[in-house]
């Protein structure tokens, strides 16, 4: 985790917590999905002409990502839907890192050093309590929860996949592009099959704002495959979910949702965290 690779890693999650506030703020969960999943398949292909193919060897861990990227946005929308973005966004972007660093140790062979152990634990244990901060004084949505936490293996599943493809790919860009046209016209196509007629209609208000969301998908998950590249899984991870405490304040910020001492405290130990995994590098 250089100091280039991590910068890369926190514009990345300052990118990703913006594209999930505008997919929260669409009222219409499959209209804002329908645009940024699209958007994103029209910027994949935009890229394709301009970019290296990827290796043969990359493309069984690019199909299944994709599968995996759909399943991830189906429980995205259901957590959205079920649950305040307070609460749903910290839930499943927090149970990943903890996951892919089992995954990464098993499938690529990376056990992390005592440091970067270290700042991963620190980092999901901020992570962990903006998680918590978001079910205080509520009754629990075990429906909400449960959407949130299988948004967050899906999460660790593809996160895995690309940083195993994007590495056999030999062609970071290449693989990015391919991944948003591979994945990209999903959920259109669902969304196509349940109004049929009314597509356009129904995607027209949103458009503008939509597209914004499918471009800032798109670089975020662009930086994060380049840092894959250059670093271990398991920290780029825990780094990304930094995007929790950009989430959290842009809850408090856009709709109006708390974000009170503990998210200060768990951001104070997220920057522990990254000290710790810098001075590991």
């Amino acid at each position: 985790m250089t100091p280039l690779v991590t910068a890369a890693v926190l514009l990345a999650a300052v990118t990703h917590a913006s594209w999930n506030a505008i997919a929260h703020r669409i009222t219409d969960k499959l209209v804002g999905f329908t645009l940024i999943s699209g958007g994103g398949l029209l910027i994949g292909l935009a890229l394709v002409p301009f970019t290296a193919f990827p290796a043969a060897a990359a493309w069984p861990y690019l199909l299944a990502s994709a599968v995996v990227h759909v399943a991830y946005y189906a429980l995205l929308m259901t957590s959205f839907r079920l649950g305040d973005f307070g609460q749903a966004y910290p839930i499943a972007r927090g149970s990943a890192p903890l996951v892919v660093t089992v995954l990464a140790a098993v499938f690529a062979h990376e056990v992390p050093g005592a440091w970067s152990a270290a700042g991963i634990a620190v980092s999901c244990l901020g992570l962990g309590g903006v998680s918590l901060w978001g079910l205080r004084g509520n009754r629990p949505d075990w429906a909400a929860i449960g959407a949130a936490l299988a948004t967050g293996l899906t999460i660790a599943a593809y996160t895995v996949l690309d940083g195993l493809g994007v590495r056999a790919s030999h062609a970071s860009l290449g693989y990015i592009a391919w991944l948003m046209a591979v994945q990209g016209a999903a959920v259109p196509a669902y969304m196509y099959a349940r109004v049929r007629g009314d597509t356009v209609r129904l995607l027209r208000p949103y458009a503008a704002l939509g597209l914004l969301g499918a471009f800032l998908s798109v670089a975020a998950y662009a930086l994060v495959l380049w840092a894959q590249t250059r670093a271990d899984l398991a920290p780029v991870a825990a780094l990304r979910e930094s995007s929790i405490i950009v989430g959290a304040a842009i809850g408090a910020l856009f709709f109006k949702e708390r974000f009170g001492a503990p998210r200060i405290v768990a951001a104070g130990l997220l920057v522990v965290g990254i000290g710790l995994m810098l001075h590991a590098a």
